[in-house]
């Protein structure tokens, strides 16, 4: 069957937008089959490091109450170590999101006095009534816990200020903050590469500094991650790219072993650490959504290339641009309306497989100071990983493009807002 037939027949796309998406693709073939490649080496890497621990059914069965001896538990930990290249590893179920996971990291780490500097700008909305720098006095933030807090913005909200950095991280700051992904700013994210840059800066200022990043939406994206390159910290959400779409809840903390026991002292309570948490059933999830998660990420990045390279062709500033190597699964588009945005997330979430018949509107949020509206079409509540399109009613009026469980899938939301958009 005629693939461009059936979109036309059963969804109404114009041949108008059937034609901007097959020269699209056709354009933009070279980078859909690398971000295979990337696919395949990372799925290689998850796969030997199943069979280094000897995965096996029997870790896939559920405890309960303390959850002592869980040995599917505790090899998920040493599974997610080795592929991130990270000395211990924290994944737990129970971690709620991935601002649950990086306050988990701040508070494990940071004690009354220190400084954290976050070197990469203001971090994620959700993180800044974690940090207090936003929300109310005396609702256990870490400002109310006498934990300074600096922050170095990036030059032109784009670039790195190496040299506000050497002028604001010193002996006495205890940690670093790096936001890896563009979040709900309009930049690029930060590729591997560039951490690696930022790392070396604040470790020549004092080797000491703990260096967080916060790793959301870009696990897999890469053939390397910030712990292969000296971070001491990374964190994520399992409903997010590792949970490959699988994984129901959770997030996970990797790095060396002293920070991640203090983090896990946080997570349960001194004494205690990783050695209690019943699983309930969830490893399988976990252990299965781990496996996929390479080519789960890889059909994602593909889905954001060519919704970035769409709208790039017809004159919308997007980034990352055609051609670029991408860090992340986010595809940012500058559409500058709200009127826009709302066409786009109601296109985005007709062609999703879940919900396809609700409509997205913009609406308050826990977390965020301006409205957003939301598409996701997902098996699993806020599952990122899976299709969905969201952003602050707020100008420029961005709108912010990820996931896909398919790409083929995926291509039917794109098209539906692209029509909307146009007005086809």
């Amino acid at each position: 069957m005629n693939e461009l037939n059936f979109l036309k027949n059963n969804y109404n796309i114009s041949d108008k937008v059937l034609k901007i998406f097959k020269d699209t693709q056709n354009e933009i073939k070279d980078d859909l089959n690398y971000i295979d490649e990337v696919a395949a080496y990372n799925t290689l890497k998850v796969l030997k490091a199943f069979q280094n621990h000897n995965v096996s059914e029997t870790y896939f069965g559920a405890t309960t109450g303390y959850g002592y001896d869980d040995i599917g538990r505790d090899t998920l930990d040493e599974v997610y170590a080795e592929v991130f290249g990270g000395e211990k590893g924290l994944v737990r179920h129970s971690i709620a999101n991935g601002t649950h996971a990086i306050a988990l990291c701040l508070y494990g780490v940071l004690r009354p006095g220190d400084t954290l500097v976050a070197v990469t700008g203001k971090p994620y909305d959700t993180l800044e009534e974690v940090i207090g720098i936003r929300g109310n006095e005396g609702n256990g933030s870490l400002k109310d816990f006498g934990i300074n807090y600096k922050q170095v913005d990036l030059i032109n909200n784009s670039f790195v200020d190496y040299e506000s950095i050497k002028k604001t991280v010193d002996k006495n700051t205890k940690a670093a903050i790096i936001q890896r992904s563009k979040g709900y700013a309009f930049r690029e994210s930060m590729s591997i590469d560039e951490i690696e840059k930022i790392i070396k800066c604040v470790k020549e200022i004092n080797k000491d500094i703990i260096v967080i990043v916060d790793n959301c939406y870009g696990e897999f994206v890469e053939t390397r991650e910030p712990t292969d390159v000296g971070a001491d910290l990374i964190v994520g959400s399992l409903i997010k790219n590792p949970g490959g779409g699988i994984a129901r809840s959770g997030g996970y903390i990797v790095g060396t072993k002293k920070c991640v026991d203090l983090v896990s002292y946080r997570q349960t309570c001194p004494g205690i650490g990783n050695e209690c948490g019943a699983t309930l059933g969830e490893n399988r999830f976990m252990y299965q959504g781990f496996f996929m998660a390479p080519h789960i990420v890889g059909e994602a990045v593909k889905s954001a290339a060519l919704c970035g390279a769409i709208f790039e062709n017809l004159g919308y500033a997007t980034t990352p641009k055609k051609g670029q190597r991408r860090t992340d699964i986010i595809q940012a588009i500058m559409l500058g309306s709200e009127e826009k945005m709302v066409a786009f997330c109601q296109g985005i979430q007709k062609g999703s497989p879940i919900d396809s018949f609700v409509v997205p509107v913009p609406s308050d949020m826990p977390g965020y100071e301006s409205k957003v509206i939301m598409a996701a079409g997902a098996f699993t509540q806020g599952s990122s990983i899976e299709i969905s399109a969201d952003g602050p009613i707020r100008e420029p009026y961005n709108i912010y493009y990820q996931g896909g469980l398919t790409y083929d899938s995926a291509k039917v939301s794109i098209l539906l807002a692209l029509n909307n958009i146009l007005g086809e």
